[in-house]
């Protein structure tokens, strides 16, 4: 598929490397805004969505539960059954107000515990791996191009994630801390490039695209002291999640903006001291996921986000106050016209004779039924599309409900 303008160098598609998380972001003809958020390392669902109701869990993980609702530093209390992490007190706020849903006892349709295996396949949204673009990337190719403008991106600096790897060109390029090149020096490649009919239009175009960027967040730049972006686009001061995610939201909400954007955040594997080890991680993730929505402002009624990982992590805690690789987690699906405050899924239970393998939580929900029930209820893709966005996936039904009824 070729490419439209802004999915060319430097345009709307761009990926943003900073510290232990990435951005990507690409157009698509549409008002409706779509993010995945994807947790690399296999979150431990059971400590972010604790099943507190559960006889069974003191006796498997007592070190690693936290205090009960209504305790010191306790749990959000999520029904009675289930209680959300302490360190996510904005997302239950979101939650409160009935847009945040927990998906419990997820899992993909592999059951591989290797990290690097499990990632591919949850990015590629296969049982193995006999295709070689991600369903991101196949969920743009559902969409209209705008134009045929025989334009290809060009990557610069570093490569796409597999989620957006496919016939649909993405651009990417490096943020300021990898290189800072000179005006004089962009000049002088758009002008060595200015002849050629592949790569002249796409350096030209790009480099529009990233003046766009930089007006956008011109504002966000200005209470930046000391950012000195690329082209004058501000790429965040810290270079954590919520930076970023303030920035993409910006973008996001933009009317002339992205539609859809996808983040990479490492260090969720806690084989070891996995309390104090998942407190950074998952207040990150509090106050990104909360940064998001402030900056999409009244775009975010319009933005549905899915927050996923590769497997769960074993039922019983390790001789080290921690997890080791498994199976079921739990995913999160948020945004302004989610159906949310409560608990979905089907809880499988801890007792030995229900743990998966005798150790690992059972999956009772395919994470595809989730993103096929986001990408139908959100983006309007009817089975068809979804079949091709996920193939071989008969069995995992659109998981129904995901929106408030209008």
């Amino acid at each position: 598929m070729l490419a439209t303008r802004r999915t060319t160098l430097l345009g709307l598609s761009a990926l943003i490397t900073t510290s232990r998380v990435k951005l990507a972001m690409a157009d698509a003809p549409t008002d409706q805004r779509f993010v995945v958020v994807l947790l690399r390392g296999a979150l431990d669902g059971m400590s972010a969505v604790v099943p507190y109701g559960d006889a069974n869990l003191a006796s498997l993980r007592p070190n690693l539960i936290p205090p009960a609702p209504g305790q010191p530093g306790g749990m959000h209390d999520l029904g009675g059954f289930f209680g959300l992490n302490p360190n996510l007190a904005g997302v239950y706020g979101m939650y409160q107000a009935g847009e945040v849903l927990p998906v419990h006892a997820v899992a993909g349709p592999y059951r591989t515990r290797s990290h690097f295996e499990a990632q591919d396949l949850l990015q590629l949204g296969t049982e193995n791996t006999g295709i070689t673009s991600g369903w991101l990337n196949r969920v743009l190719a559902e969409f209209p191009t705008r134009n045929r403008a025989a334009l290809v991106g060009l990557s610069v600096g570093i490569g796409t994630p597999l989620l957006l790897q496919g016939p649909v060109r993405v651009g990417s390029y490096a943020p300021q801390h990898f290189a800072t090149p000179s005006p004089d020096l962009y000049a002088r490649i758009q002008a060595l490039n200015a002849n050629d009919p592949l790569t002249g239009p796409a350096i030209t175009e790009g480099l529009r695209g990233d003046a766009f960027d930089a007006s956008i967040l011109s504002d966000d730049a200005a209470s930046a002291p000391g950012d000195a972006p690329p082209g004058g686009a501000a790429r965040g001061k810290g270079g954590n999640f919520p930076d970023l995610a303030s920035h993409a939201g910006t973008l996001l909400a933009a009317a002339g903006g992205p539609r859809i954007a996808a983040f990479q955040l490492e260090g969720w594997d806690t084989h070891g001291n996995q309390v104090n080890g998942l407190k950074a991680p998952l207040s990150g993730l509090d106050a990104g996921l909360v940064a998001l929505k402030t900056s999409l402002g009244p775009a975010w009624k319009n933005t549905m986000v899915v927050v996923m990982t590769e497997f769960g992590r074993t039922a019983a805690m390790n001789g080290t106050s921690g997890t080791d690789h498994g199976t079921a987690t739990m995913t999160l699906v948020l945004g302004g016209n989610v159906n949310g405050g409560k608990v979905a899924g089907t809880w499988p239970g801890l007792s030995p004779s229900q743990l998966f393998e005798n150790r690992d939580l059972a999956p009772t929900s395919d994470i595809r039924s989730v993103a096929k029930g986001a990408l139908a209820a959100h983006l309007g893709l009817p089975d068809a599309a979804l079949a091709r966005v996920f193939p071989g996936s008969l069995d995992a039904a659109p998981l129904k409900g995901l929106v408030r009824a209008a």
